[in-house]
């Protein structure tokens, strides 16, 4: 599977963005997920949803102003962020795998990430 991730830009403080992750192939028998890293720091877990969109998982730092969907005809999954705040401005990654995690080492596909940059 490959997946890209788009959607990224500038954003002034309190504004939203949604990002997209458009796969190469089926994703129905993977869980997404969204990560996100900024220089320096390791790869940061954002938002997960199983491959039956049954459940969805996020961190404590976006719940309430993100929101993970997908798509699975579409073959696409999408992160939308409301209420932007600096703190979030990171290269934002998806990712696919068989296991639902907040880890990235259980994912075993990746996008090559969409830049947000959310200014003051």
């Amino acid at each position: 599977v490959q997946l890209q991730a788009s959607g990224g830009g500038p954003v002034q403080a309190g504004g939203s963005l949604t990002l997209s992750c458009a796969a190469s192939g089926a994703i129905n028998y993977y869980n997404m997920g969204w990560f996100r890293q900024t220089p320096g720091k390791e790869r940061e877990f954002v938002a997960s949803i199983w491959l039956s969109r049954r459940f969805t998982t996020y961190a404590d730092s976006v719940k309430g102003r993100f929101a993970i969907s997908r798509d699975n005809l579409k073959m696409t999954v999408y992160l939308q962020m409301s209420n932007l705040k600096p703190e979030d401005t990171a290269v934002y990654y998806c990712a696919a795998g068989r296991l639902s995690s907040e880890s990235a080492a259980m994912y075993d596909y990746w996008g090559q990430g969409t830049q947000v940059t959310v200014s003051s």
